[in-house]
């Protein structure tokens, strides 16, 4: 099963949750793991909060009002971006990371890196802002909705 779909979202908090309930029902539409599909949603919630509140007055000509969201259920994986049009960041050399637990920014970065399988966090190539890609291998429910209706 393959199923794709792209949002593109206001700079707002309320955002944050719209996203992470559209992937919820995706996952459970589709079958997988409840328990697959919560960490994920808490790593969406994160890189989308990340998007909202660090995710504009960048160069790359676009709005610096709106970020993107896209989802891929392909097979056994899911991968999931969240690209802005902020300043860009760049994971700090290793000496700074990961943050300290009492820092005040960077820890959700660090969520993200537990609940995925795979990370990428860059600058887009060329136009300014972030990407955060993360992907994971997906556990299936015994019946998943989807293949009973």
């Amino acid at each position: 099963m393959s199923i794709w779909w792209s949002l593109h979202l206001r700079r707002e908090a309320a955002s944050v949750p719209l996203a992470r309930r559209l992937l919820l029902g995706t996952m459970e539409t589709a079958g997988v793991d409840p328990d697959i599909s919560y960490d994920l949603s808490v790593a969406l919630s994160e890189a989308c909060a990340n998007a909202v509140e660090h995710g504009g007055g960048g160069r790359g000509g676009g709005s610096s009002e709106a970020y993107r969201v896209t989802a891929y259920l392909d097979g056994e994986k899911c991968r999931i971006e969240v690209t802005d049009s902020g300043p860009g960041f760049v994971r700090p050399s290793s000496g700074a990371w990961p943050p300290r637990a009492d820092a005040e920014h960077g820890r959700g970065l660090c969520l993200i890196e537990e609940l995925a399988d795979h990370v990428q966090i860059g600058a887009k190539p060329g136009l300014g802002g972030t990407v955060v890609s993360f992907d994971k291998m997906l556990k299936w429910k015994k019946d998943p909705s989807l293949l009973t209706a």
